[in-house]
């Protein structure tokens, strides 16, 4: 299977700039799985296509600040940092640039209550970082850290909550799951008061997830890890809804990659936490989710590929074709679809 195979052209006007407001007046494309119907809708009516005993599962990572400009001691000289994931209490992965001031042993202010000295240079060119700090880590970067948009939001974020879910509260992601931005408390809400379990995994989110597919055959790209977590009250209410014939439905690539990683592995739900880099393209069963709401994604990436194992790559491309006729808004602060 070709990467080729899930090219679509985007007008550069499609890209969404900026969150819709209020969260929940999104488009929302609903479709048939693995059919051509198609519907055009707003988010706030997704109660219209959800039943009692279906099970919604959200994945409530916060991203965090995480972007940190540092002076180095000793010559002054400034070097951005990107944190990506704590390897252990203290230590962090990150992108540093430029790179050549960001050597072993070099040590870098981020204002009086912070500081940091790198360790090691991975592989595949990441820092490892160990910080000092007065107070709480993640306190201190609200105040000083800037939220790490992707690449092709080039406006800047007045109000950085809105790159954050209403129900994000696990510090640790670099990029947000997307497909949760256009929920509002009310209609969570709404949406318990219909017979619809709500339910959460914790999904790290790695700037992998906008690392491009390099390997012309889809079955050769290496996908990057994550971490994960599932409760045991989640866990239960998804075997819940499986044995009463309800319908799981999945916010997020993140959350599917969560729940199908947690069934491959074990064959059931159960409450677990660990790494996975599971890669789900055409060809690939899934055993947990029965619907899928999703954003829409960018050319070639793993996650349209998620996306089309799921609906089909012919219905996917379809779709995405008519979307940019239809003048939805596309990725992280775009519109959304229902597949189901």
């Amino acid at each position: 299977m070709k990467t080729s195979d899930f090219f679509y052209h985007l007008p550069e006007n499609c890209i969404a700039q900026s969150p819709a407001e209020p969260r929940d007046s999104s488009r929302m494309m609903v479709l048939s799985r693995g059919k051509e119907q198609i519907t055009h809708d707003i988010f706030r009516n997704l109660g219209d296509y959800l039943k009692p005993g279906d099970c919604l599962i959200l994945n409530d990572t916060k991203v965090l600040p995480a972007r940190l400009y540092g002076i180095k001691e000793g010559t002054g000289a400034q070097v951005e940092f990107l944190l990506l994931n704590q390897t252990r209490e203290g230590v962090w992965e990150c992108l540093a640039g430029p790179g050549k001031k960001a050597r072993p042993g070099a040590k870098f202010r981020f204002g009086a209550a912070l500081s940091c000295e790198v360790k090691e240079v991975l592989p595949n060119g990441n820092r490892v970082i160990a910080f000092e700090h007065e107070g709480s880590l993640y306190e201190i970067l609200e105040r000083i850290g800037e939220m790490p948009l992707p690449h092709y939001i080039t406006q800047k974020l007045d109000d950085a909550s809105r790159y954050n879910t209403v129900y994000a509260r696990e510090n640790g992601s670099a990029a947000a799951p997307t497909a949760g931005l256009h929920f509002t408390p009310e209609l969570l809400e709404q949406l318990k008061g219909q017979g619809i379990s709500v339910g959460y995994v914790t999904l790290h989110v790695g700037l992998g997830t906008f690392r491009p597919v390099k390997a012309a055959r889809v079955e050769d790209h290496e996908m990057h890890a994550e971490h994960f977590h599932v409760s045991q009250e989640t866990a239960d209410m998804i075997n819940k809804a499986k044995a009463s014939g309800g319908r799981v439905v999945s916010v997020g690539t993140t959350c599917c990659r969560t729940l199908e990683s947690v069934m491959r592995q074990y064959g059931a739900m159960r409450a677990c936490e660990g790494w996975t880099n599971i890669f789900l393209y055409p060809g690939c069963e899934f055993r947990c989710i029965d619907a899928l709401l999703t954003n829409f994604h960018l050319p070639e990436s793993t996650l349209i590929m998620l996306v089309s194992a799921f609906h089909g790559r012919e219905n996917t491309l379809a779709a995405y074709d008519i979307a940019v006729k239809e003048g939805y808004r596309f990725y992280s602060f775009g519109d959304c679809m229902l597949i189901i």
